[in-house]
């Protein structure tokens, strides 16, 4: 019996597309409403892997979904309701097609590139003389374009944004608003239970009378790293790698056994042991940035849980 779900083939009614992302899938409804379904599908490197991790769905959408209600008050959102523990229902957006990232550390894929001895970052300059993991003087702005679903995202400037007409300088600015803010906040939450928000990514969307509103995810393991702030300085003056709450134990693990998403390489085979590891890991992830307790939901049929849930959900709407 699976424990995951990787894929869905739903029929809800008075639906009228349905978009497959790395992780998520969204259904268009009529009367501009999206069914936003996290499966358990694990991406890194902008590659899925074969196997789903068991619960993984579930914690992104609940993190999600407890961050959108700690932001509302800062930057509107699509959310209307969470009908099942995997899905998010709410107001249909066109995206920007732009991911807005901010790094307060340099870390990860910014600590990639200055280590390969580049100090400008999607026209962001760097500091001479930082460390992995250290704190840039003031958070900065590094935008990726969206990609098509296989392809690599990519870095780009304000700059070039607004030269190619991606997005409006109007719509930029207030992107660039919100996503401070949300920063901001998500930074005092982190410090609440111990942690650091290192940095993360936003998607915005534009709803039909105009409005840009925050979309997808927020907050999550996979669209944010965490370290924990006790002994965070200790291990910065030490030169040990830090303590952190992200996806990036697994893509060190594909690191370390030989694959980051080039081309010619081989996803390694992850055991059932090794996903359980993942599961149990992610799990330590939502207890931690939520300050909560993880409730497993029922996943002897999840198919079937979440259909009823939504087609519930859809005709009391109705």
């Amino acid at each position: 019996m699976s424990r995951t779900i990787t894929d869905t083939n739903f029929q809800f009614p008075g639906q009228k597309a349905v978009y497959k992302g790395k992780v998520r899938e969204v259904y268009t409804l009529e009367n501009d409403l999206l069914v936003m379904i996290a499966t358990d599908r694990l991406s890194a490197f902008d590659v899925v892997m074969p196997k789903g991790i068991p619960y993984k769905g579930q914690i992104l959408n609940q993190i999600a979904t407890k961050m959108m209600a700690d932001t509302q008050d800062l930057v509107p959102n699509w959310l209307e309701a969470t009908p099942d523990p995997n899905v998010a229902i709410g107001e249909a957006c066109t995206p920007f097609k732009v991911e807005m990232v901010i790094r307060g550390y340099m870390s990860g894929h910014a600590a990639r590139e200055y280590k390969s001895g580049k100090r400008v970052l999607c026209g962001v300059p760097m500091p001479d003389g930082m460390k992995e993991n250290d704190a840039f003087p003031e958070p900065i702005i590094t935008p990726a374009t969206k990609a098509e679903k296989g392809d690599h995202d990519e870095d780009i400037s304000r700059e070039e944004i607004l030269e190619r007409g991606i997005v409006s300088e109007a719509d930029y600015l207030q992107l660039e608003d919100y996503t401070r803010k949300l920063f901001n906040r998500g930074t005092e939450i982190a410090a609440k239970r111990g942690l650091i928000l290192v940095d993360t990514k936003y998607e915005f969307g534009k709803t039909k009378d105009g409005k840009i509103v925050l979309i997808d995810e927020i907050h999550t393991p996979d669209s944010s790293r965490y370290f924990y702030a006790e002994g965070y300085q200790e291990r910065q003056e030490r030169g040990e790698a830090q303590k952190q709450l992200s996806k990036e134990f697994v893509r060190q693990w594909l690191i370390q056994n030989g694959f980051q998403g080039l081309e010619g390489q081989q996803v390694p085979e992850m055991t059932d042991e090794y996903i359980d590891t993942v599961s149990d890991r992610y799990i330590e992830l939502y207890e931690n940035i939520t300050g909560e307790t993880f409730e497993k939901a029922d996943v002897s049929d999840i198919q079937a849980r979440i259909e009823k849930n939504v087609t519930t959900y859809l005709s009391q709407r109705a």
